[in-house]
């Protein structure tokens, strides 16, 4: 599989592959095969890292369990949909790892936490509604 997501410790979301970012009223703003996409909130480059989480303390191991890790199909481009004020949605086949390898997991389709609030990184529980997180 040719597209990657890879989670960096206390840092941003990689993406790996044939990439294609979309803003929310669905215009290609960035196509590249590796980019990174802020996770902790702070950046002032929404929804690219800008570092800041060095700066604001963001804290995650970037490990994870996924309870709905499916057989990712084929190698066609990964669309990460930006949501107003809430997650990354990423669709298209990828394989989701932990900078280290121990965690990973095979998807079509995955909500990435944003707003960094989510008690289930990297993946989005909706914590974006009661933080008061705000991006295009």
């Amino acid at each position: 599989m040719s597209n990657r997501v890879v989670i960096k410790p206390n840092g941003p979301l990689v993406f790996y592959g044939d990439i294609q970012i979309q803003s929310t009223d669905g215009d290609a703003i960035e196509e590249g095969n590796n980019i990174f996409l802020c996770r902790c909130g702070n950046s002032k480059d929404k929804p690219f890292c800008d570092g800041e989480h060095k700066r604001c303390g963001f804290t995650d191991s970037a490990q994870f369990t996924d309870d709905k890790s499916e057989s990712a199909q084929g190698n066609g481009q990964l669309v990460i949909t930006l949501k107003p004020n809430a997650m990354l949605v990423a669709s298209g086949p990828m394989r989701i790892e932990s900078e280290d390898g121990k965690s990973s997991t095979e998807r079509n389709k995955a909500a990435f936490c944003r707003c960094g609030q989510s008690k289930n990184k990297p993946f989005c529980d909706a914590s974006h509604k009661s933080c008061g997180f705000t991006a295009d």
